[in-house]
């Protein structure tokens, strides 16, 4: 066999796996399954105030 009939082999199998992404879809499992546990992370208590602080400050910028 030589590199362009088991390229074209490797391709059959991606296009009939039914994964429109081939190996792009591990990438976004991983980033999602990232993104899903820096988003159930609690926010610490000082980054929480800082951001109350922010948002009472806005609305008096807004006055002005």
């Amino acid at each position: 066999m030589n590199k362009e009939t088991l390229a074209g082999a490797a391709n059959r199998r991606r296009a009939n796996s039914g994964d429109p992404l081939g190996a792009n879809s591990e990438i976004g499992r991983k980033l999602k399954q990232y993104y899903d546990e820096l988003v159930s992370d609690n926010v610490p208590d000082r980054f929480a105030q800082l951001l109350r602080q922010l948002e009472q400050a806005e609305p008096a910028q807004k006055k002005d």
